[in-house]
């Protein structure tokens, strides 16, 4: 079973290999997301994110999702010291770059509950497997159509951060300017949370950043920074 649909801004594509699949196995995914970019986009008027924003809601009244996705950003704000910041000065509150990641965690565990043994969902290049080993290519960040790695990935998420697709679009939090010293940077994780939120954080630091993403906990980081060198770690799961 496949299926893509346009949602939270970009393509979400879902592979399932079991035999039974249909596209019912598919809709409680495709709902949860849907759902989270009604509540929490930044670019709704009406989301919670934009009412908690606007100080239309006190800090107890926001749901118990939303306290889970801005306890993620701060936590994320605290270990790259300052580069990750969901509230950008002169910005308004945008959790996105936890959001994503968190959203496909979700979906992922609701697949599993429903018993799916295989699959693959792609959001928007957040990638995550189950009952693999899959093979996930990592675009090169300068030349479109084609690749500068292929990953096997056996129940894992991979996620990257780049400047390709959006331009100058994260920024480091301490100096409040686009992040630049990096053209893209993988992070391959246990979990799409962690691989997102450490792969933007990891390019809003900086050249550094690849040294922090790779010190952190089950992850593994494929970069090309400024000077077009490419940074690996040694874990990193190339194909063979």
């Amino acid at each position: 079973m496949r299926r893509v649909e346009h949602v939270m801004g970009f393509p979400v594509s879902l592979r399932i290999d079991d035999a039974y699949a249909d596209e019912e196995t598919a809709d409680p995914v495709f709902a949860w997301l849907r759902e989270v970019d009604a509540r929490f986009s930044p670019f709704l008027a009406d989301s919670e994110v934009s009412r908690l924003d606007r100080g239309e809601l006190r800090p107890d009244e926001i749901s118990r999702d939303l306290v889970e996705v801005l306890g993620l950003c701060e936590e994320y704000r605290v270990a790259s010291r300052g580069a990750f910041d969901a509230r950008l000065p002169g910005r308004g509150l945008d959790p996105c770059a936890v959001v994503k990641g968190w959203s496909v965690q979700r979906a992922t565990e609701l697949l599993v509950a429903r018993g799916v043994g295989r699959f693959c969902l792609n959001a928007g290049g957040d990638v995550v497997t189950y009952g693999g080993p899959w093979r996930v290519g990592v675009r090169h960040p300068e030349v479109a159509d084609e690749l500068c790695a292929v990953l096997e990935i056996t129940d894992g998420a991979v996620a990257t951060s780049a400047r390709y697709e959006r331009g100058d679009h994260i920024f480091d939090g301490r100096t409040g300017r686009p992040a630049t010293g990096l053209l893209s940077v993988t992070v391959v994780a246990p979990s799409p949370t962690e691989a997102d939120a450490t792969a933007t954080a990891a390019f809003a630091m900086g050249a550094e950043g690849v040294e922090w993403a790779a010190a952190r906990e089950g992850c593994e980081v494929f970069a090309v920074d400024a000077e077009r060198r490419v940074l690996r770690t040694a874990g990193f799961p190339v194909a063979g």
